[in-house]
């Protein structure tokens, strides 16, 4: 009783503010945490329970696997570029006032967004073979455009608030000292917006990794990337397949996390200063 009373007394007690995390934290326990540990007590351990390291043995002793994982990495390179060719400039126009007054032009982008992940990209398929790009005549192609197509939101959104945080008084100021419309771009609006970029780099990159959907239904099969893998390991029936597969999903957490960490120097050391709407 004297137990009990002590935890009721706790509660009773209890930050409010501290109290609020609490759902957070069972959320972060029960749906992050607990998966990694599971993760990691598949990658060594064999089928019997018992510490092994075979497991990452057969990943790194065939060599297709190490072409699925360039595979990946081409694609998420592939991708984040053209994202970012494509976002940028989109994420200027609409963060200007001149040119988008009223911020429907925004939510225009966004609505793709709402549709479901697996529609988008069925569509996507369909609309690609209806003008000659199919997953049999251009594999790799079809699979770009798709991540780009269900991509470049997550590129556009963090360069669309970056660049409404921009001081228009260093841009106006850049302009009156004799700066063309180049010099004003790389040194004065680039530098400012160079948080938003790697922050769309780390929305588009880290999730190509991760994906197989957009790679299965338009690469048909000819494009695998290390989430096929994972998917392919996981779903099937043979011999130490949950093992294997999670080895590989602590390969892609790896290089999520060196993406990661390399975004994260690089926008330390190159501090930026913020101003402007808000």
């Amino acid at each position: 009783m004297g137990f009990l009373k002590k935890i009721g007394y706790g509660i009773r007690h209890m930050n409010f503010k501290a109290s609020l995390c609490i759902p957070y934290a069972l959320f972060m326990i029960l749906f992050i945490l607990a998966p990694i540990l599971l993760i990691l007590f598949y990658a060594f351990t064999n089928q019997n329970g018992q510490f092994t390291f075979e497991n990452f043995q057969t990943i790194f002793s065939n060599s297709s696997n190490f072409k699925v994982i360039g595979m990946s990495i081409i694609v998420g390179i592939l991708n984040t570029i053209v994202c970012l060719l494509i976002g940028y400039p989109i994420a200027y126009f609409l963060a200007s006032s001149k040119y988008n007054k009223n911020k429907i032009l925004v939510y225009l982008f966004l609505i793709p967004m709402w549709i479901n992940f697996v529609i988008r990209t069925i569509a996507t398929r369909d609309m690609l073979s209806w003008i000659g790009i199919s997953s049999e005549n251009h594999a790799l192609l079809s699979t770009v455009i798709g991540m780009v197509y269900n991509y470049l939101p997550f590129a556009i959104l963090p360069l669309y608030n970056q660049m409404l945080k921009l001081d228009q008084s260093q841009i106006e100021a850049a302009k009156d000292l004799g700066a063309n419309t180049p010099q004003v771009f790389f040194k004065t609006i680039l530098p400012m917006t160079i948080p938003g970029i790697i922050s769309a780099i780390l929305m588009t990159f880290m999730p190509t990794m991760s994906s197989y959907v957009i790679a299965d239904k338009l690469g048909g099969g000819k494009v695998t990337l290390i989430g096929n893998l994972i998917a392919n390991q996981f779903s099937s029936t043979a011999q130490n397949s949950y093992n294997v597969g999670s080895v590989l999903a602590i390969i892609m957490l790896l290089m999520i996390g060196i993406t990661t960490l390399i975004s994260t120097i690089a926008n330390d050391k190159k501090p930026v200063k913020r101003g402007g709407l808000f």
